[in-house]
């Protein structure tokens, strides 16, 4: 047999409800917009698992023209391999799934030497819909390998919502079957509850627990911690609860020991969808560590948590997110301390895509969060990961560069993919402009104040000084200033014009006390 079945899709087709069976046994059902004669694109069912049996392909009442179902074919590759990842709007390196749409990255986890992005995921067409668990790995943050489908729906209607996941290093659920941990995984089943699935292979495939749901409640998304103090597991996990009628979002906080008993704890108003919990040194002090909490818009709260209860240092939360291109972020968990990699590791939804692709969305470059003291108090900082040196392909480095408005000292470099990082002394210059292929990001000098687009942020100098850190990609412009005290990832897809980078200075001169400008390579190649 042939490993994949391809199905042709056409946007704005109107939806039609498919099944696949093998034998007695339902392999997946969705709908999806069948093309009825030539497809914007090409959708696909991985069939390993059923190989030498014989599938029946179900679909609802199709008009009598349409082509849709004798279209259907298998083969061993996907469909358009030999394209794929070089399509026009394709991003470099930033993740996203071969085909279909992908919002929230689920379980994120460290093992063996691979970290695991799952992620919400609808193989059947470009829009959000058929909530699946995607499944990608990498060795180092940048190369990633697509993997086949993680988690299934139990049924149609049934939906895999977002999660986290863990090792359980100590077999605590008793999941475990050989000499290594089980991952397991926690999910909204959108037809029961938050439920349990765990993995002996090392996160490809997962066994859904036959005690499921394990927590009922009205809410999704729930993110599992274990709590070293409190010697057992904390599951956060968005609630909505109502006062007088009125609603309330928060997280609610569970405990359990086994991971499959739950007990409600506590909860904390003000806080929608995809919560976070972990902790943090500050300043890289483990004796000074605090608590980070956060949901789906990265507004966050520090302050302690004993495993039941959390209490904040401050009143409100602090803004995190400054851009347009971010939601739904997850940190990996079990990114063991030192001496191993011990960094708190974020990704999130990059909220942008582009209608003539056959993907949709894509995964924000990971971040390496830390707390540091600032003038204003505990603030979170967010760097990108250094693993992007990996890509740097031909670099050109600047010192005491002189700015102003009438000459534009990068003229001669143009691309697509940019790693920028400058340290500018403002000078006597009102403003300061630094545009990526036609994008401005501007800064104004006497409000202290970054803009880009719609989004904008107060960025204090240090000493006279502004530090941008930029990530320039096919769908993005990831902007990081303040050493991380900022960060401002944008929706900038790919534009036909100026592929060039400029920056000046208005009204009066400044100095890029250092400026590097890095062309990067595809992670594809």
């Amino acid at each position: 047999g042939h490993r994949y079945l391809h199905i042709p899709v056409k946007n704005g087709e109107r939806q039609v409800r498919m099944r696949v069976n093998v034998g007695d046994e339902v392999v997946d059902e969705f709908t999806i917009e069948l093309a009825h004669g030539e497809p914007d694109f090409w959708v696909f069912l991985d069939m390993e698992p059923y190989f030498n049996e014989q599938a029946k392909i179900w679909v609802d009442r199709l008009p009598s023209e349409s082509t849709g179902l004798s279209s259907l074919t298998f083969s061993d590759e996907v469909p358009g391999a030999s394209e794929l990842y070089e399509e026009r709007y394709r991003p470099q390196f930033h993740f996203s799934s071969r085909r279909g749409w992908n919002n929230d990255p689920n379980g994120m986890v460290y093992f063996a030497g691979e970290w695991h992005l799952y992620y919400q995921h609808n193989p059947y067409g470009w829009g959000w819909g058929n909530m699946h668990w995607g499944h990608a790995v990498s060795e180092d943050l940048v190369h990633w390998e697509e993997l086949p489908t993680a988690i299934y729906p139990r049924e149609f209607g049934d939906w895999a919502f977002s999660g986290g996941a863990i090792v359980d290093w100590t077999n605590a659920a008793e999941f475990q079957d050989g000499d290594e941990p089980a991952i397991v995984a926690f999910y909204t089943s959108t037809g029961r509850g938050e439920c349990v699935a765990f993995s002996n292979d090392r996160g490809r495939t997962f066994t859904d627990y036959e005690g499921n749901p394990v927590v009922r409640h009205q809410g999704r998304d729930p993110k599992i911690i274990w709590h070293e103090q409190a010697q057992h597991w904390v599951m956060a996990v968005y609630d909505e609860t109502h006062a007088d009628g009125v609603p309330i979002q928060r997280i609610a906080f569970y405990s359990s020991t086994d991971l499959k008993e739950w007990t409600y704890t506590s909860a904390l108003d003000g806080y929608f969808e995809c919560p976070e919990i972990y902790e943090l040194p500050v300043d890289g002090d483990w004796t000074k560590a605090k608590w980070v909490v956060y949901a789906a818009d990265g507004a966050y709260a520090i302050g302690d948590f004993d495993g039941r209860t959390f209490a904040a240092d401050h009143e409100g939360k602090h803004a995190f997110n400054f851009g347009d291109c971010f939601y739904a972020s997850q940190t990996f968990s079990d990114v063991e301390p030192p001496p191993c990699d011990g960094r708190r590791v974020q990704v999130a939804w990059g909220r942008t895509g582009h209608p003539s692709m056959p993907f949709n969305q894509q995964m924000n470059f990971p971040v390496e969060l830390t707390l540091r003291t600032t003038p204003e108090g505990i603030r979170q900082f967010a760097e990108p990961v250094n693993e992007i040196e990996l890509l740097h392909e031909h670099s050109h480095e600047f010192e005491d560069m002189e700015l102003s408005d009438f000459e534009n000292p990068l003229s001669d470099i143009t691309g697509e993919l940019f790693h920028i990082e400058t340290d500018i002394e403002v000078g006597s210059a009102t403003q300061i402009e630094l545009t990526v292929r036609g994008l401005p990001l501007t800064y104004d000098v006497e409000a202290q104040t970054l803009t880009c687009k719609d989004s904008s942020a107060k960025v204090p100098l240090d000493d006279g000084r502004l530090h941008l850190e930029l990530l320039a990609d096919r769908l993005s412009l990831e902007i990081f200033a303040g050493h991380g005290r900022v960060y401002m990832p944008m929706s900038a897809p790919l534009a036909d014009g100026p592929e060039s980078i400029s920056i000046q200075a208005t009204e009066g001169s400044a100095v890029a006390r250092s400026l590097t400008v890095h062309q990067l390579k595809s992670a594809w190649e």
